[in-house]
């Protein structure tokens, strides 16, 4: 539990500075723990040191992981890509889906949550990076989008997620951040959600400062905590070849 606890805090203090650079309190980024390929039981180690804000990426993983930890107080985020015959597993432990990136989705999504009497905040997943072996809508099909997504009553859109390039090269990554925030900033003013649109979820273990000082609301991280997974990003997000994040 120590290292764990030990980790986290590390982490909450680099937001915390991160966050100050940027003008912005440190509870102004809220931190989103990515628990994928992590025991559950390591997982209850960071949710005993205080943090209950986690994130998965593939349902059937974070279902089982759901109900071993169905005694704490977790809340659950999905964060990966959905598929829509995922749909009614999902709801079933997610709190709030960061990777809503096509009207088929959305409509799953509704029917789903009108049937069950209950919304979704959800955050709409943007390819910034322009790689083709990213999910997401491209910037220019966002507004579109967004106009289309306000037919969709039981879904509450907050926001904006990306993956930047995977890469060291910072100009880069802090080139994607700052294309979501020019997104987000322009959804704020003519998309139909208007002020409801503040989020942005944008940075992992290796780029999350970057992220927070281009202005992240809300961090991804998961192996700056638990270590190194076994697992290969590019089991996660397919197509990607890059630094582990």
């Amino acid at each position: 539990m120590a290292e764990i606890a030990v980790a986290l805090s590390r982490v909450q203090a680099r937001i915390g500075k991160a966050a100050a650079r940027s003008g912005r309190p440190a509870d102004a980024v809220r931190l989103v723990l990515v628990t994928k390929t992590v025991a559950a039981e390591r997982v209850r180690e960071a949710i005993a040191a205080g943090h209950v804000d986690l994130g998965e990426n593939k349902v059937q993983e974070g279902r089982a992981k759901v109900a071993s930890l169905a005694d704490t107080s977790a809340r659950w985020s999905m964060i990966g890509h959905l598929q829509r015959n995922k749909v009614k597993d999902v709801l079933r432990f997610a709190h709030e889906v960061q990777s809503v990136d096509r009207i088929s989705l959305a409509a799953a999504l509704d029917r789903r949550l009108q049937s069950l009497g209950r919304e979704l905040p959800i955050l709409i997943q943007v390819n910034t990076s322009g790689e083709a072996s990213k999910y997401g809508l491209s910037p220019d099909e966002v507004m579109p989008f967004l106009i289309e997504l306000a037919a969709f009553s039981s879904l509450r859109p907050n926001g904006f997620m990306t993956l930047a390039t995977f890469t060291p090269v910072e100009t880069e990554v802090r080139r994607c951040f700052r294309l979501l925030r020019d997104i987000r900033d322009r959804a704020l003013q003519e998309a139909p959600q208007g002020a409801a649109l503040q989020e942005l979820s944008m940075g992992m273990s290796g780029d999350y400062a970057w992220a927070i000082e281009e202005g992240a609301t809300i961090v991804r991280v998961g192996q700056a905590v638990f270590g190194k997974r076994p697992t290969s990003d590019a089991y996660y997000w397919p197509g990607i070849d890059g630094p582990a994040r």
